[in-house]
């Protein structure tokens, strides 16, 4: 059960405080799949301000999209974007704020932005002295620990931490690695209220009650994500522009190697201009492919990434510049293009992997 469920953990520690809250449409509370801030308000709660991460409060805003800030026109409260003129709180963002509240479902992918928006917020919590309250939720991919570890000289937005593709931690246990390996500026550390999810182990599997953002719009897609996204530092589709984004593959330059085909067109909300808009592409239909897989193997799957490499007719522009970004490092498109196998690849990952894993293990609230 989601931390925010379980209300009488943690509702008597918040009356009587001006309260922020992190928060966005995943943001909910009971199987009646009520916005906690809604819940919250409706209980008397102070809450003066809501703080929206990428995709906005109501999670309504494209992929990358910059948001701007805004009224909510059910609460009358102020939003302000945490993904538009900056992505840190200004001390005039949390000025008169007792505690912040971070309630957001993550998906337990690096370079989901989601993770970035929490070192910035416990940043700037630590620096006013405002305590950080976090709902613990279940991470989808919580069983995968995989990847190349983030090179921190290509440090971005959507990769801040040392740390694998699939780091198999959940947002709070992931706030205390950030605290413990001192990663906020100044190796600040940021005074965190955890409340956990209950009956939770990290091998367990969680469907997500609501999409986590406009293109992770099914169970599958959540669970393909940290394989698929790396596609997006190539020139290949992955469907955004379709109704089945991040599962399915494909480029107008393998028509003839494959059956399947799909187009993307530009979907206000979603993808108003996704790679390949309106080609013919060419690949592989993922819809229906055994999750389980990954699950077992406990590994992202690599094997999409090397073969569409080797067919691909011109490899020169195979990858973009962001897939370094995506990786984390430049290795992994040097190791694709000399043609190393699965096997090597993952060989080369391995010493850095257990290095993390050592250190994961000593936040680790659920076993």
């Amino acid at each position: 059960m989601p931390a925010a469920d379980q209300t009488q953990l943690y509702v008597p520690y918040l009356k009587g405080k001006n309260i922020a809250m992190v928060v966005n449409q995943t943001s909910i509370i009971g199987e009646r799949r009520i916005a906690s801030v809604d819940s919250l308000v409706k209980l008397g709660i102070a809450i003066k301000k809501i703080l929206g991460p990428e995709h906005g409060f109501r999670g309504n805003a494209s992929n990358g999209a910059s948001v701007d800030d805004s009224v909510d026109p059910k609460t009358g409260l102020p939003v302000i974007s945490l993904y538009g003129k900056h992505f840190k709180p200004t001390p005039a963002d949390l000025k008169g704020i007792d505690l912040v509240i971070f309630d957001v479902q993550d998906v337990g992918a690096r370079f989901y932005t989601y993770i970035s928006t929490l070192h910035y917020v416990m940043e700037a919590c630590a620096e006013k002295n405002i305590e950080l309250m976090i709902l613990d939720r279940p991470n989808p991919n919580g069983y995968c620990v995989d990847g190349p570890i983030l090179d921190t000289a290509y440090h971005s937005f959507v990769g801040m931490h040392p740390i694998p593709i699939t780091h198999g931690m959940t947002i709070a246990e992931y706030a205390q690695m950030i605290n413990g390996q001192g990663w906020l500026k100044n190796h600040l550390q940021c005074k965190l209220k955890l409340i956990k999810v209950a009956n939770y182990n990290h091998s367990l599997s969680y469907k997500l009650p609501v999409s986590p953002s406009p293109n992770l719009n099914t169970n599958q897609s959540v669970l393909l994500y940290p394989s698929v996204c790396l596609f997006e530092g190539t020139t290949f589709s992955l469907g955004r522009g379709t109704m089945i984004p991040f599962q399915v593959l494909g480029h107008p330059a393998l028509k003839g190697k494959y059956q399947y085909s799909f187009t993307p067109v530009s979907i206000a909300g979603m993808s108003e201009d996704p790679p390949q808009k309106n080609q013919v592409c060419y690949g592989i239909d993922l819809r229906n492919y055994n999750t389980d897989i990954i699950k077992k193997s406990g590994q992202i799957n690599l094997s999409w990434l090397i073969e569409f490499y080797k067919i691909f007719p011109d490899k020169q522009h195979f990858f973009n510049v962001y897939f370094t970004k995506l990786a984390g490092t430049e290795e992994l498109r040097k190791q694709i293009e000399a043609g190393k196998t699965e096997a090597e690849i993952r060989q080369s990952w391995q010493p850095a992997l257990d290095r993390f894993k050592a250190i994961r293990s000593k936040y680790l609230l659920y076993q």
